[in-house]
């Protein structure tokens, strides 16, 4: 343990192996606040936001695989001067090389390492966060059915704008989907609680010096993490400048393509080069602005507390609407006493939530004010004044 913690030898210290996990969650964080601060003003960066799983999968893979193909390490571990190795090492028999490093040689990753540790820190992480956001919709509408009931028992015992047609069945595919949903909000919860346990069981474990696998995938690839050394850095830059010679090598065309390809390639090659700097300053850079605009802010904002506005004028009841009743607490669509009294927003006035479910669903309006309204709009009342 206070080998660890001290981070003598090749072997990282614990909270390096950690900052180097966390740092692709941070990162997508701070993305996700700068791309919102920048919709503001640029309203087209709100379908990034709409998919932003997608966006942040498709922007780590390019990162991932150009780092683990040119550094034999992932993002976040080449920022941390961290490389892959595999689990099997060979001792080193020269003695110019001992003397340069501990003792072992490490050999560098194979082809379907490289392709599962991408895998590993892209495809996966990708498909939790999708599997996440099933679990927090059916979450949210198990809690809703517990608190309202069933949409099915409540909307279809009455039908009060009943207009001789029969109700749509629902499609085999929703049906299949609301199946799936309704299984992965059941076992999501023991399959996060598994993999989370497992992951911190490992993490003891490599606190401890009883393994030397940080994480389960590193020990399903048989990859250990190691500092990378100063021979290490100069073979990859050598090896960087290899590959880039080959492809450059392998141009075919005419000359005013060739020379077009290079330029294209120059331009990749910079973009790679600088993409880790350039991501992290990016993000400080934003965060900062977030910091400087909040305390001017602050300082600008006077300690005056102002009363709240007056109330905006009750809204018209239409000529050709549903007229209101004498007693406010029958409902006005089926002149009965409310029962789940629901207000529309946009309007003020109260029905019975099937009545005004229904009927904003059917005509997308209030129906005594005739203003257009959503069902998004319709607010539930616990008490019924």
């Amino acid at each position: 343990m206070l080998f660890q913690v001290g981070g003598q030898g090749t072997r990282p210290t614990f909270f390096e192996m950690a900052a180097a996990q966390q740092l692709p969650a941070s990162l997508r964080a701070a993305l996700t606040y700068s791309l919102g601060v920048l919709a503001v003003r640029r309203p087209f960066l709100h379908k990034v936001l709409d998919y932003d799983d997608e966006f942040f999968a498709l922007l780590m893979m390019i990162l991932e695989t150009h780092s683990l193909r040119t550094t034999d390490a992932s993002f976040s571990e080449s920022l941390y001067g961290l490389r892959r190795r595999e689990a099997n090492v060979e001792m080193i028999k020269d003695k110019p090389r001992l003397e340069s490093g501990d003792g072992f040689r490490h050999s560098g990753l194979k082809k379907h390492q490289r392709v599962l540790s991408v895998a590993f820190l892209v495809v996966l992480p990708y498909f939790k966060s999708k599997l996440h956001s099933v679990y927090n919709r059916e979450r949210e509408a198990t809690l809703q059915a517990s608190l309202w009931g069933s949409s099915e028992s409540r909307f279809d015992e009455v039908d009060y704008f009943d207009d001789g047609e029969a109700s749509n069945v629902p499609s085999q595919r929703c049906t299949i989907r609301k199946k799936v949903e309704a299984i992965i909000g059941a076992c999501y919860p023991w399959l996060h609680a598994g993999t989370e346990g497992l992951s911190f069981a490992y993490q003891l474990l490599y606190l401890l010096d009883a393994t030397g696998f940080y994480s389960p995938g590193l020990h399903v690839l048989g990859v250990h993490v190691c500092r990378a050394t100063g021979q290490e850095l100069m073979d990859t830059s050598a090896r960087i400048s290899k590959i880039r010679s080959n492809e450059r090598e392998r141009l075919r065309g005419p000359p005013w393509l060739k020379a077009f390809q290079r330029v294209l390639l120059s331009c990749m090659y910079t973009s790679l080069d600088y993409a880790q700097n350039g991501l992290i300053a990016a993000v400080f850079f934003f965060k900062m602005m977030e910091w400087w605009y909040q305390s001017a802010e602050e300082r600008i904002s006077a300690p005056t507390v102002y009363p709240p506005p007056p109330p905006p004028p009750p809204p018209k009841v239409a000529e050709e609407g549903i007229p209101l009743p004498q007693d406010r607490t029958v409902c006005p669509l089926c002149t009965q006493k409310r029962a789940n009294p629901s207000v529309v927003a946009i309007s003020g006035f109260v029905f019975c939530y099937p009545c005004i479910f229904r009927y904003v669903s059917q005509y997308k309006r209030c129906p005594i004010t005739l203003i257009p309204t959503t069902v998004e709009q319709i607010r539930r009342l616990f008490h019924d004044m």
